[in-house]
């Protein structure tokens, strides 16, 4: 499908540096994290990546194909204006050769992030990063397509698929995917909810469409502190909104990738008479790399680096042979 997409999509999946990749997990929630997308000219998918000592996005990929990969932030891909493209595509796991994996994803990273080359270990401490540069990729193969050319959410999104009216419709011919309830429980928020809106003025709202694809894109946000609710600014056209869970990330970094800050609230997605708000029940940091001393970025992430190391260890102990 990629080879007949017009030259400015095709050109995002291959410069932007980062891509929100959506997945959904058991409980119907989902989770959108950055990362780098992969894709060769004309190639019949864009590939991401996770480390074997995080694996749960491939895990929720694997169980539920059902994914998104969202190109709307452009900083460090040498592409001007805003366009935001959303690819909503079917994702197949690949763990099958681990040490192949850990070559290609070496080769690829080295080629599209130059800016982090000073930043890798020494060749003889690798053997201590397995947890990282053991890679899982996850190739997901695009089903539709949705481009707002000018980044404005509000005006209908030139859309590439077959399913065109079945999307404006929120209607889909496929029999509809069972959705869970709210989550519910106390509202939670932590101090870093108070960068929406300021530190970061735009998030990536994600939700779970009517035919169990999720939906991600990039709007406004500003906080009601008083009623504890994120007000999302732009109610975005030509896609479905409805009230579950759903996940807004905000993520930074610099166009030479040498520095990165992520985190997402998780949370309830409400509709009403003055717009859409998430009621955050939950805030999940990121792998981060700040700008700041490399003892510093290993002080904040030892405890993290000590269970990824753990967790690559369970992987491949457990795995045959």
């Amino acid at each position: 499908m990629t080879s007949s997409l017009p030259q400015d999509v095709r050109r995002c999946f291959e410069r932007f540096v980062t891509t929100e990749f959506t997945t959904i997990d058991a409980r119907q929630q989902p989770i959108t994290w950055p990362v780098t997308p992969y894709y060769r000219p004309g190639g019949p998918s864009i590939d991401v990546t996770t480390g074997l000592g995080y694996p749960k996005k491939a895990d929720d990929a694997r169980r539920n194909p059902h994914v998104a990969l969202l190109f709307s932030d452009p900083t460090g891909a040498a592409i001007e204006g805003d366009i935001q493209v959303l690819v909503q595509g079917t994702a197949e796991v690949d763990d099958r050769d681990l040490n192949a994996n850990k070559e290609r994803y070496w080769r690829e990273s080295w080629e599209k992030l130059p800016g982090t080359r000073d930043a890798h270990p020494p060749k003889l401490l690798r053997g201590l990063f397995g947890w990282y540069y053991t890679r899982i990729y996850v190739r997901v193969r695009p089903e539709r397509i949705f481009v707002w050319g000018d980044g404005d959410v509000s005006a209908p999104p030139e859309v590439h698929d077959s399913h065109l009216e079945e999307v404006r419709s929120g209607h889909s011919e496929e029999p509809p995917e069972a959705h869970e309830p709210k989550a519910g429980g106390p509202v939670a928020w932590d101090e870093r909810i108070d960068e929406l809106g300021a530190r970061h003025p735009t998030a990536v709202l994600s939700w779970v469409g009517p035919d169990g694809f999720p939906l991600a894109v990039r709007v406004p946000v500003e906080l009601h502190r008083d009623a504890r609710r994120i007000r999302i600014g732009a109610e975005p056209a030509g896609l479905p909104l409805a009230e579950g869970r759903a996940c807004l990330t905000a993520h930074a970094h610099d166009k030479s990738f040498s520095w990165q800050e992520n985190f997402q609230v998780r949370g309830d997605l409400v509709g009403a008479e003055g717009g859409w708000t998430l009621v955050p029940r939950r805030l999940v940091g990121g792998f981060e790399l700040p700008d700041e001393s490399e003892l510093a970025r290993y002080r904040r992430n030892i405890s993290k680096v000590v269970r990824f190391y753990r967790i690559a260890r369970r992987r491949r102990r457990a795995r045959p042979g």
